[in-house]
């Protein structure tokens, strides 16, 4: 099986770069957390449901926005992230914040013996899967990770957006691509004028390969929704519906945005 310990190093970097910018950007506005905001999206938490006193462990968490807004919503929240300066500014929000939550730094494809039959929720959400080369050992890591009985919430990005260029004028990809996409990042998302230019290696998953890749584990897929929108305004060329979600100007209602899966461990 191919090493991809470098194209994870490479990632890292670019996410270091990037949680410096995006710690101070409006699109996470941090000040408005600090004073009692939710990060999460309606759909999120809907899909979460209760919280309160659950054990939950938030995958590929960044610097810990949405991780602080579970506990804060009464979760014994566990974030788990690759990048250190992202889980190094989690922890001084969590002390801003005066919540409190753990942050493991690591890969979320690694092993964790302490996180065995933990935790009740496992979430993750936007703009995750497509740092990882294979959902195989994501997919038993979930399973091995959640107690008896206990859930999964995924809620990502289509992979039909993935498809287009960045500005959305063009297909660029196959939906099916199955090779490492290696692109250099100007920006970001978060501050598109951010002095950022890195190298970043992400792949495409089909639908198929994240509910594959868990029906594979042992998990059962309980529930699976597509949206036209997207709660995010981290594209080019978007246009804000009366709904709040974000889509493809000229692709209005045309193209699927974000889906979610909710997974459970047997009993």
């Amino acid at each position: 099986m191919e090493n991809h310990a470098a194209s994870f190093e490479v990632n890292r970097a670019l996410w270091n770069a990037r949680t410096l910018h995006h710690v101070g950007s409006k699109f996470y506005d941090v000040e408005g957390f600090l004073r009692g905001a939710n990060s999460l999206g309606a759909h999120e938490l809907e899909l979460l449901g209760e919280v309160r006193g659950k054990t939950l462990l938030h995958l590929q968490c960044h610097f810990g926005q949405d991780t602080l807004s579970l506990a804060r919503l009464g979760a014994q929240a566990t974030g788990l992230d690759l990048s250190d300066v992202a889980i190094a500014e989690a922890r001084k929000l969590a002390g801003r914040a005066g919540l409190h939550a753990e942050f493991v730094l690591a890969n979320v494809l690694d092993p964790q013996p302490t996180f065995e039959d933990r935790f009740d929720i496992i979430f993750t959400s936007y703009g995750v899967l497509g740092w990882l080369p294979d959902l195989s050992p994501w997919a038993r890591n979930i399973a091995r990770w959640l107690k008896p009985g206990g859930r999964l919430v995924l809620v990502e990005f289509h992979p039909a957006v993935w498809m287009f260029n960045n500005e959305f004028t063009e297909v660029a990809y196959s939906y099916f691509n199955r090779e490492r996409i290696e692109e250099v990042e100007q920006g970001t998302y978060a501050d598109t004028a951010a002095p950022i230019d890195l190298p970043a290696h992400t792949w495409n998953h089909a639908l198929a390969d994240p509910i594959t890749a868990l029906l594979h584990a042992g998990l059962r897929i309980d529930g699976f929704q597509e949206l036209d929108g997207s709660p995010h305004d981290c594209f080019a060329n978007t246009v804000r519906g009366a709904d709040g979600l974000y889509r493809i100007r000229g692709m209005e209602g045309k193209l699927p945005m974000v889906y979610s899966v909710v997974a459970s461990r047997e009993g």
